[in-house]
């Protein structure tokens, strides 16, 4: 079923609604009496009755094609590298600095906006070695610079439990 947006449509157990997303696999619908609800295609076919169908454009690109797109093209200009998940233990988590003495208030900091500065100082280290890498530089030099960037990554390992996949993280002298 490829209903196009603003198709009316009506279903036994939510009543008459309106499509208002056509994904490739669902129907986001708003109800009158239920609100929107996601209904999967292939179920949709037995689950509803057409009442006045809107054509569905044939040219439509999704969300997540735009997404990609303007990440793909963002990429290319900032130091930016890669996208990088949070382990899911530590969706909705915080960090709480808590000072030694008692009369001081701890810092509570949301651990994903944490994590973001993780990556970002991650991304900015493999940016640095990549302009190293093509720099002017001898190659003693470089060797040197990139030895010293290493020791650094060795140093923020412990941060590796955050992140989703083992490969994101970092990885110092004993992992290579």
């Amino acid at each position: 079923m490829d209903l196009g947006i603003g198709s009316r449509v009506i279903n036994k157990e939510f009543g008459v609604g309106v499509v208002i997303q056509s994904t490739t696999q669902d129907l986001v619908i708003t109800f009158v009496n239920h609100g929107v609800i996601e209904i999967n295609k292939a179920e949709a076919e037995d689950n509803l009755e057409i009442l006045e169908e809107v054509e569905s454009p044939r040219d439509l690109v999704s969300m997540e094609q735009i997404e990609e797109t303007l990440y793909s093209i963002v990429s290319r200009i900032s130091d930016q590298l890669e996208r990088v998940k949070i382990g899911e233990k530590w969706h909705g988590g915080h960090i709480i600095l808590q000072p030694g003495n008692p009369d001081l208030k701890p810092y509570e900091l949301p651990i994903d906006n944490f994590f973001h500065k993780i990556v970002l100082v991650r991304d900015r280290l493999r940016v640095m070695e990549q302009r190293i890498n093509s720099s002017n530089l001898s190659n003693d030099e470089k060797v040197n610079l990139q030895q010293y960037i290493t020791r650094i990554y060795g140093s923020l390992t412990s941060f590796n439990v955050l992140f989703k996949e083992r490969e994101d993280g970092f990885m110092g002298t004993g992992a290579q």
